[in-house]
């Protein structure tokens, strides 16, 4: 039998791997795997973790349970007594394993009971005493309350993941303009869910708009972050802005958030830092317009396999440049079949390896030709560290279609009122030649008012165009810069009702700025055999 010195010297060298233990973050499992092994150590603990148990409601593990008080039992009877009359499976494991003294704690915390540890003794034949049930107490308060933390912050990632997912697009369509393909991996659970999101956003003119951002820090903020920058980012797409352009307002738009979030003090300002690349794809014209704001440069791949690197201009992140270093947009010629690769830093970045092994490791993955965007996604996720990530992984994958010309039809018009009757032969024209003949009349109105417009609110020649997509869109372009704005006339004003009809006809419509004027354009659905072609 241990004497009391010596069994005092065992519970202090008890109590310092015990304050090691809780001294540090740890998980659940962590907390768990370790302190079953401390205790097993010092107390013999035979049962095997994560077995379920159904204790009877006269067992002592019921009333610990209902009370939240510790139960002793010195010399434990495992042949008699309620626990063991209505538990003979248990008592059977107890009596092979030896145990002969038991001590049933409450896992407290926060006013609650959280389990049960059990701790028994069989090899020492010392029972225990209300000394040990001490000992045993200040290892479970420890533990409670570390399993309590670990428990919240498990809620806490599981409430950022699961709105993070709930933000993120479910289904992402690239309509005539691209296919498209989607990863996304969340930081392991020591860095918790950080803000990276994705988008793809169909534009006017069959085009589309491919993003990709980043936001600073991880958990419930990072995530709601990432929610009001897609929104913006969504709600400037809507403009049909240029990317630089569009970039620019993003930034001004994180900056006013950002002041917003400092009168907060109960708010974490998370959102100056972020990055974003925003790209705009036109099948038509074959050629990708990109700007990026402090965001990994995307790679292409054409369709012989062979990886490239476009020369961006890197930018600023949002909300650090003050407005003094201006976003620039590069405009690319992306032959059909090219695959256009949008990627966060977790994917490429990592401790102790230079960004450019990652894109090397990145680039390999995606070089197979003919490949589908799925296969190319599993593959660079299975290029991956075989560890958790530190950081969130995402990846947009878009490989580029091209309307035949077949679907497009444009004409150049002088700046003249008698062009307005032309331009509706010319459209009424076309629309025969495709099969739409149920749209003739509507369109005619919309050209009408488009061209007649263009010439009295514009300047220099003008082009009609029709393009024959999953809808049927109608432009107008001129060279004046000024986009025209929706009025609302009263009943005796003459002009100002154009715009208005043409929103009344259509199922869509608006205007953009290009390089050289802008484009006014509305946009019909398709007859269903049209649209089933």
């Amino acid at each position: 039998m241990a004497s009391r010195g010596e069994r005092r010297r065992q519970r202090l060298a008890f109590r310092s791997p015990v304050r090691v233990l809780t001294s540090k973050p740890v998980t659940s499992d962590d907390f768990i795997t370790n302190g079953e092994s401390l205790a097993y150590d010092t107390y013999l603990l035979p049962w095997v973790r994560e077995e379920v148990v159904h204790p009877h409601p006269d067992s002592p593990f019921t009333a610990a349970l209902r009370t939240g008080r510790s139960y002793l039992e010195p010399m434990l009877d495992t042949h008699s007594g309620p626990w063991v009359d209505h538990d003979a499976v248990r008592a059977r494991k107890v009596r092979d394993s030896g145990v002969h003294s038991l001590m049933v704690v409450p896992i407290r915390a926060r006013r609650c009971v959280l389990g049960l540890a059990l701790f028994g003794r069989s090899t020492e034949q010392t029972p225990f005493q209300d000394d040990d049930l001490l000992l045993a107490e200040e290892l479970v308060t420890r533990a409670a309350l570390c399993l309590d933390n670990a428990l919240q912050y498990a809620r806490e990632r599981t409430a950022a993941l699961t709105l993070q997912r709930d933000l993120l697009p479910h289904r992402v369509e690239g309509g005539a303009a691209v296919e498209v393909a989607s990863r996304y991996v969340p930081a392991d659970m020591d860095h918790g869910v950080g803000g990276d999101w994705f988008d793809v956003i169909e534009l006017s003119g069959a085009r589309v708009a491919l993003v990709v951002g980043d936001v600073v820090g991880h958990g419930i903020n990072a995530a709601a972050t990432m929610g009001r920058l897609r929104t913006a980012v969504r709600t400037l797409a809507d403009l049909d802005l240029p990317p630089d352009e569009l970039l620019t307002h993003l930034d001004d738009t994180v900056r006013r958030l950002n002041d917003e979030d400092a009168d907060d003090p109960d708010r974490v300002p998370a959102i100056v830092g972020a990055t974003c690349l925003y790209a705009v794809y036109d099948p038509v014209s074959r050629r990708c317009t990109l700007a990026r704001a402090g965001h990994p440069p995307p790679l292409v791949v054409d369709s012989q396999g062979a990886v490239t690197v476009p020369d961006l201009p890197a930018g600023a992140p949002l909300g650090l440049g003050l407005g003094l270093v201006p976003f620039e947009s590069v405009e690319l010629e992306l032959p059909e079949g090219s695959v256009l690769a949008l990627y966060s830093d977790g994917l490429v970045e990592s401790r102790g390896e230079d960004i450019d092994v990652g894109l090397r490791r990145l680039g390999a993955a995606l070089a197979r030709p003919g490949a589908a965007l799925e296969d190319l996604c599993s593959r660079a996720m299975e290029a991956l560290s075989a560890q958790a990530p530190a950081d969130d992984v995402t990846l947009l994958l878009a490989r580029t279609r091209a309307l035949p010309p077949a679907q497009v039809a444009s004409w150049d018009l002088p700046d003249e009122l008698v062009t307005v009757p032309m331009a509706r032969r010319l459209a009424a024209c076309q629309l025969h030649e495709w099969g739409l003949e149920p749209l003739v009349a509507v369109v005619e109105s919309l050209v009408s008012e488009l061209v007649t417009n263009a010439i009295r609110h514009g300047d220099g020649p003008i082009r009609l165009r029709l393009i024959r997509h999953r809808v049927l869109t109608c432009e107008v372009s001129d060279t004046s810069t000024g986009r025209p704005r929706t009025r609302h006339p009263g009943d005796l004003d003459e002009h100002g009702r154009g715009l208005h009809l043409v929103g009344r006809l259509s199922r869509r419509c608006g205007s953009r700025s290009v390089t050289d004027g802008k484009v006014v354009w509305a946009e019909q659905d398709l007859p269903s055999p049209a649209g089933a072609r």
